[in-house]
């Protein structure tokens, strides 16, 4: 069963926040970085309940690690229903929380 992935705006914003900050830095670790979470969104398709739970009062939020470099990415998504996921925040692993 594949899964259709779909974004809060937060989730959107963190996204380009992340990507804007690299972007800054270093442009082809910014397209490495965003390469790296659309292959995690890829696997959230087909694997959503992979991942580990946030919260044992609700099985169905959920987040999923992305590796980068020494590092890595936060997804903080829900399950929907049996067609949908929504992602609720991303963050970078050294951050201290979602925004």
């Amino acid at each position: 069963m594949s899964y259709q992935v779909r974004y809060t705006k937060e989730a959107k914003e963190d996204i380009e926040r992340l990507f804007i900050f690299l972007l800054e830095r270093n442009l082809q670790a910014a397209h490495s970085a965003k390469d790296a979470i659309n292959k995690g969104m890829v696997f959230l398709e087909e694997f959503p309940f992979a991942c580990r739970k946030v919260d044992t009062a609700n099985p169905f939020l959920r987040e999923m690690l992305i590796s980068f470099g020494n590092s890595g990415y936060v997804v903080l998504f829900e399950i929907e229903n049996k067609t949908t996921v929504t992602i609720l925040a991303v963050r970078h692993q050294k951050e201290s929380d979602y925004h």
